[in-house]
């Protein structure tokens, strides 16, 4: 069943809340209360070499999953920053540049220079809300970080996503008596982390005390490694996440796709086993379908 079609045939399912389809590494294609949101897009093919800046590159070792023309029809696009493994010269020039994309500040002001004109650039904690036919959605920015130490000033601001879904009613009743992402007094039907390229610091600390029980997190691992750093979370630092934020699920994403990664996908499945965690963390693979809710 094509992507379109598995969308199809949802809309016109009466429960669950929607679907992601992983397209490999970072890129998601998320269908929520007929809210439809592609995150991080990257669609160079395996052997394209990207640079990641100050003249270092990582070669891409995995196709992905679908090819940027059979998208369906976007209402936004969430980017956690500016990389070329996030934002890559396809997306560039293939993504329509009236399309919202809620990213950081930094990222937004490299995309308006770019032409796209219609991003949502949001500061730690600030949210973004998007209308869809069954329901809306909430997007908050979530503290990160992509490098330890002087590496930090090196790499781009990088943010995590709450993802907060309300299905059912119209946006306008939804909404209301709806507060900020802790203490609403409508509660969401799903609550969606995606990590962003982030190491583990201490502000991942106020993310359960800030933004509630979070149902299904997705984390971004790998281990990349530059100029000798690790500058994404390798199996210990996710595992050291899922303790920090308790998730009722989660599941893997970026973690084999470009060379620059160095922790095996294995040794996370190793950990979680370790921790009999089985049942409930597991590894999204290219091209596999979740349903929600």
């Amino acid at each position: 069943m094509s992507l379109q079609q598995e969308q199809t045939r949802e809309r016109a399912t009466p429960d669950g809340l929607g679907s992601l389809f992983f397209v490999g590494n970072a890129t998601l294609v998320l269908r929520l209360a007929g809210v439809t949101i592609l995150t991080d897009p990257n669609f160079v093919l395996r052997g394209t070499e990207i640079p990641l800046g100050y003249g270092l590159t990582t070669t891409r070792l995995t196709d992905p999953a679908m090819g940027i023309e059979q998208l369906p029809e976007l209402d936004a696009v969430l980017l956690s920053h500016f990389h070329a493994d996030h934002f890559d010269e396809i997306a560039e020039q293939r993504l329509a540049h009236d399309v919202p994309i809620v990213t950081t500040p930094q990222a937004a002001r490299i995309l308006e220079d770019k032409g796209f004109g219609e991003t949502r650039p949001l500061e730690t904690w600030a949210s973004h809300e998007i209308d869809g036919d069954d329901g809306w959605v909430r997007i908050t920015s979530l503290p990160g970080k992509h490098a330890p130490g002087v590496l930090e000033v090196a790499l781009p601001d990088v943010m995590g996503s709450l993802i907060e879904v309300w299905s059912g009613s119209p946006a306008g009743a939804a909404r209301a008596g709806v507060a900020g992402a802790s203490g609403s007094s409508a509660a969401p039907d799903l609550r969606l982390y995606i990590s962003g390229d982030t190491i583990i610091h201490e502000d991942l600390r106020q993310i359960p005390q800030r933004a509630g029980e979070i149902d299904l997190a997705l984390l971004h691992l790998g281990g990349t490694r530059v100029m000798g750093m690790t500058v994404t979370m390798d199996a210990e630092q996710g595992m050291e996440l899922l303790g920090i934020l308790r998730p009722d699920r989660a599941a893997a994403i970026h973690y084999d796709d470009y060379e620059a990664f160095k922790s095996p996908i294995e040794d996370f499945v190793a950990a979680v086993e370790a921790a009999g965690l089985t049942d409930r963390v597991d590894v999204l693979r290219r091209g596999e379908t979740r349903r929600l809710g």
